[in-house]
């Protein structure tokens, strides 16, 4: 079971082989959300504007009727906590498509759905 950093690498090394397809793919980008900096940089984060639970990718390209494509990404056996299911229907409240993706090939799969709309 490969770890979800790995399966992110992977989304952003494929983008690479498909930019001249889909050049918007050079608006993904990570945020960061993750919290295992040590208490300190813990605290400064959020004092930053972190949250908990805010997705792992942001796409902010529109397509069809959607405002921009966020991706919660896991690994094959990985579960979305409350706060990021919290933070996927606010979302999508927003007018955006939140999808959880279990590995990279699923994440690949929103995104080329999602371009293509």
């Amino acid at each position: 079971m490969a770890l979800e950093s790995k399966h992110q690498q992977a989304v952003f090394k494929w983008t690479q082989y498909v930019r001249q397809k889909y050049p918007d793919l050079k608006l993904l980008f990570h945020i960061k959300n993750e919290d295992a900096m040590g208490a300190k940089q813990v605290a400064v984060d959020k004092a930053m504007g972190v949250k908990k639970g805010v997705p792992d990718l942001f796409l902010p390209v529109p397509r069809g009727q959607y405002h921009g494509l966020f991706i919660e990404m896991k690994n094959e056996t990985g579960r979305p906590s409350d706060a990021q299911k919290w933070w996927g229907q606010e979302l999508k409240d927003q007018g955006y498509y939140w999808e959880v993706c279990h590995g990279w090939e699923k994440a690949v799969q929103t995104l080329e759905w999602y371009m293509n709309l």
